[in-house]
């Protein structure tokens, strides 16, 4: 009976639950990915999770001032019918899950670094999804280069953080060596693409899952939280 008492305190989980999402804000996956979390989400009166986004750059060696995008994808995907071939699914699963992705209005695939920090200021000021939010609409539906510090400022201006006060941050060195850290660190661990939700420190669900799946797994945690 006391084995059976330490299996089941071993298996309860406390609220809340950490859930630390990887992603980039270029990551088209990561954004269909989200919605569908937040669709999830929104299908509940409370949820269990403590959200916390981590960098992880699809780009790394990208030049700072970013690239024309068209040649970007031509040159990762090797020609321009293999970039249109490779991101069909994309566009496709975009689609189907009703989220509007204007293609054609991004010109440029920008260095996310100042963008990931952003989100770690932002994080700091509990504005943190706000940011994540903003960047995903600002690239994928705006159009707008999110590797610039003027955008980033205005993003950040639109979620209440202080616009000219990020402006100095992002015209400093400030924690780019802990955003190029914590991205090496993902790396380290094992992760080589976004998005990756890891529930509890525990669980990894890598790619963009739908809702119901989501639903699942609250269903499944909320089982073993303890009745008070």
């Amino acid at each position: 009976m006391e084995d059976s008492n330490e299996q089941a305190d071993s298996a309860a989980i406390e609220l809340p639950v950490r859930l630390d999402i990887l992603s980039d804000p270029i990551c088209p996956w990561c954004f269909i990915g989200k919605t569908y979390l937040d669709r999830a989400l929104a299908q509940l009166q409370d949820h269990p999770f403590a959200i916390e986004w981590h960098p992880f750059q699809l780009n790394p060696d990208m030049p700072a001032g970013g690239m024309d995008r068209r040649e970007y994808l031509e040159t990762k995907f090797g020609g321009q019918k293999a970039a249109v071939d490779a991101y069909m699914p994309i566009v496709e699963q975009a689609s189907a899950a009703g989220i509007e992705i204007d293609f054609e209005a991004m010109e440029r695939t920008p260095n996310t670094l100042d963008a990931h920090r952003l989100i770690h200021w932002a994080g700091i000021e509990h504005v943190q999804t706000e940011a994540v939010d903003a960047l995903f609409k600002a690239y994928f539906q705006q159009g707008r280069d999110i590797g610039e510090a003027e955008v980033l400022a205005d993003i950040a201006d639109g979620i209440g953080m202080d616009a000219s006060m990020v402006s100095r941050l992002l015209a400093s060195d400030a924690d780019r060596d802990e955003i190029r850290h914590r991205d090496a660190h993902s790396r380290k661990m094992g992760v080589t693409s976004v998005p990756t939700f890891i529930v509890a420190g525990k669980h990894a669900v890598p790619g963009a899952q739908p809702p119901d799946l989501w639903l699942q797994v609250i269903g499944e945690i909320k089982a073993q939280i303890p009745v008070a």
